[in-house]
């Protein structure tokens, strides 16, 4: 078969690794992204400077491709539209990115479709939360997002007294949810094709860094029972059939204190909790995003090898020319597999890459996990 020319949004680390993917089958990937010395420039086929949050630069790029993806969600969304009119297949589609890209019409979503999720509330800005706690409407605890433009960890601000409102309180519209008392945060990556083929990865549990609030440790079987394993990738499919997604969609849940599991946000593209894959897993996420975008037969989800992850994150406190100290000694360790995404330059808890651990039990992956984050840092010199 002659393959279509693929086109992604986005030029960062998950482009790197889809291009990656694509390598195996020779099959063309074309990348926008503001510059080519990003993590996808040298593994793309092309590569053109603009930005995906342009309307005529995603427009000028679209007319080039046959098929259209995204590695962020924050795109151009009328541009895409423009581009489906014109007879371009666009995955994931934009009404459904829309949604994801708004935490509060995310919310809304999960309440029209009766997926559990915490309950919420919506406010235009800062004053009006503050309004709420005055007429009480509104009580602490409470997480608040921004509706736009968070990630990894940015905007969003856990309010547990009455300091916080002070120095932690985001400012623009934003979404209120209840603080969950949570025993676990649990991950299912789905997958489905245009054919309507949907399939799950086993659910991964993660530890999040206190500091940074990202995932430190990405564990790979969980330690959820078999019950609620199924619960997640049930939820899951429901989910991405319920947004008529096809390719990836990473869908984050909270295992509060007492039993319940409540749909916390998804992303509609490969995702930090789908890296252990590439090494432990018939299929890697990245591989099964293509298969779902091309309307390919999807792949085994079977996992290989327990195995823990580990973001490998700037050194706090150092920002310039990324240097890595300990990477030998990291790479002498059997079962550690070392993923660099080439970014240039380190900030302090920036993502520069990630280490997949593969071992026969999690317990002595988790060791060997713990010994990376000893040995590996990501300074300047």
């Amino acid at each position: 078969m002659s393959f279509p020319k693929l086109g992604i949004l986005g030029g960062g680390q998950l482009g790197k690794m889809l291009c990656q993917a694509a390598g195996c089958w020779e099959l063309p990937i074309y990348a926008l992204d503001t510059s080519i010395e990003f993590p996808a420039g040298p593994y793309c086929k092309g590569f053109q400077e603009g930005s995906f949050k342009n309307y005529e630069d995603v427009v000028g790029f679209g007319r080039q491709m046959d098929i259209l993806t995204i590695e962020i969600e924050h795109v151009n969304t009328d541009a895409l539209r423009l581009l489906q009119s014109e007879g371009k297949t666009v995955h994931p589609d934009p009404d459904a990115l829309d949604i994801i890209k708004d935490k509060g019409l995310q919310k809304q979503f999960y309440a029209k479709h009766k997926i559990p999720t915490s309950p919420f509330q919506l406010f235009k800005d800062k004053d009006a939360v503050l309004n709420a706690l005055k007429e009480g409407t509104l009580s602490i605890p409470f997480v608040q997002k921004s509706r736009t433009a968070g990630y990894d960890g940015k905007g969003v601000a856990v309010i547990q007294n009455e300091e916080d409102l002070t120095t932690k309180l985001l400012a623009g519209p934003c979404m209120i949810e209840d603080l969950v008392e949570m025993d676990k945060e649990i991950a299912v990556v789905v997958a489905r094709n245009e054919s309507g083929e949907i399939r799950t990865f086993d659910p991964v549990e993660m530890e999040f860094n206190p500091i940074a609030n990202l995932v430190e440790f990405l564990i790979c079987p969980s330690t959820i029972t078999e019950t609620q394993a199924k619960t997640c990738t049930d939820l899951a499919k429901k989910i991405i059939a319920a947004y008529d997604i096809c390719g990836l969609l990473a869908v984050e849940f909270f295992l509060d204190t007492k039993g319940n599991i409540l749909v916390n946000e998804v992303a509609p593209r490969p995702h930090n909790s789908g890296h252990h894959t590439i090494d432990s897993a018939v299929t890697s996420q990245y591989e099964q995003h293509l298969r779902g975008v091309l309307n390919m037969p999807l792949g085994s989800t079977k996992m290989t090898s327990p195995s823990v992850m580990v973001n490998l994150l700037g050194a706090d406190g150092y920002t310039g020319e990324a240097h890595y100290e300990g990477l030998k000694e990291c790479l002498a360790i059997e079962g550690v597999k070392v993923h660099l995404y080439g970014k240039a330059i380190t900030k302090p808890f920036r993502k520069m890459g990630h280490a997949t651990i593969i071992a026969d039990s999690i317990e002595a992956a988790k060791e060997k996990a713990r010994k990376v984050q000893e040995t590996l840092f990501i300074k300047t010199l």
